[in-house]
């Protein structure tokens, strides 16, 4: 039960924005992107954090996701992205990555707050 537990305390420990801004790289490259965007400041206050767009809710897809994760921890721990010049030379791929797996899931994570249904389309830009 101990280590059940423990499991789980690890899961939500590493499911916060300031996990994910530990590292250096999402810090000083992503994170800053991030702010300037509508999902963090926007007309109703309502944030969307690291988590809610990158990781699912669903507890076994959560757990298959922070699994993954562990290649960007071993990348970190490599150092491979250990500049600016470094960051924007992967960048295209570090992207299509997130992009394809959105695509793989409907854009599962982004469903959890947009709901087509409700959306006035004809007050968006395009």
């Amino acid at each position: 039960m101990l280590l059940w537990g423990g499991f789980n305390w690890s899961l939500e420990l590493t499911n916060t924005e300031a996990f994910c801004v530990s590292c250096h790289a999402m810090r000083d490259y992503v994170f800053k992107e991030y702010k300037r965007t509508i999902h963090y400041n926007n007309r109703t206050g309502v944030r969307a954090s690291c988590p809610d767009c990158h990781v699912p809710r669903e507890w076994i897809h959560k757990v298959v996701r922070k699994v993954q994760a562990t290649n960007e921890v071993y990348h970190w721990l490599r150092g491979s992205i250990d500049s600016p010049q470094a960051f924007e030379a992967k960048r295209g791929v570090l992207a299509r990555q997130v992009w394809s797996a959105m695509e793989s899931t409907r854009s599962r994570e982004c469903r959890n707050c947009h709901d087509i249904e409700f959306m006035a389309t004809t007050r968006q830009s395009n």
